[in-house]
């Protein structure tokens, strides 16, 4: 809703890594906060950054005593504390343990393997990249993804038959998926499941946030889609 107001929330941030996550749910909830964009990788060339997130990483959220850096954990936070219901799914919903399956899949399961495609084929130094490793989490991340294109196979979305957080965390890894070129591999219910989540006006104004609050901070707009 705006990364110039915060209202107490603060989210450190690189353009289109792991926190585009809470920024996302941060737009989905019409919440304020400030957006701090870091450039990457933070933990070399903001070496004050390490004072707030001693790992260098980002996400890192911040509302008031509160302090947080893993992607999905901030988001079912801020489903849980200001989703009124909707984000979130509650205990006595009959999905809320697909809710929370599928909310930990989508970095656990889904952006883990692609994590180390990008490293060993784009990071690493050329003598250390490996096509071999490319290659299998490639095919790892591809299998796995079959359990998404069931899941979406007759719904739009994963669970409580509405968009969750659950849909924020799957719906970064194929974000993703798109900057390192294995989209173009989706099965098709996962191409249809991909383009609603497109069309949503929070994803569209998380977009928007993140390169306004890049430009105004100094900081490349350019996709920096890795956090380690």
């Amino acid at each position: 809703m705006s990364a110039t107001e915060n209202a107490g929330r603060t989210l450190y941030h690189c353009m289109s890594a792991r926190s585009f996550r809470p920024l996302w749910a941060l737009e989905e909830l019409s919440l304020s906060y400030r957006l701090v964009v870091l450039p990457f990788p933070p933990r070399a060339r903001s070496k004050e950054y390490l004072e707030i997130n001693g790992l260098g990483t980002v996400p890192a959220y911040v509302e008031g005593a509160t302090r947080m850096t893993e992607s999905a954990a901030i988001c079912e936070y801020l489903a849980a504390r200001h989703g009124s219901g909707t984000l979130g799914v509650a205990p006595d919903e009959p999905d809320y343990g697909s809710y929370l399956n599928w909310l930990h899949f989508g970095e656990a399961t889904l952006t883990f393997p692609q994590t180390l495609v990008l490293r060993y084929s784009r990071f690493e130094p050329d003598e250390t990249r490996s096509p071999q490793i490319v290659a299998d989490y490639t095919r790892w991340f591809l299998s796995r993804l079959r359990s998404v294109d069931r899941a979406v196979a007759s719904r739009d979305f994963l669970c409580a038959g509405r968009f969750t957080a659950a849909d924020i965390s799957v719906g970064y890894a194929l974000m993703l998926a798109g900057y390192i070129g294995l989209s173009e591999h989706f099965p098709e219910g996962v191409r249809r499941y991909w383009e609603g989540l497109q069309q949503r006006k929070s994803f569209s104004t998380a977009l928007s946030a993140q390169e306004t609050a890049a430009l105004a901070q100094g900081i490349s707009p350019t996709p920096s889609p890795l956090t380690a």
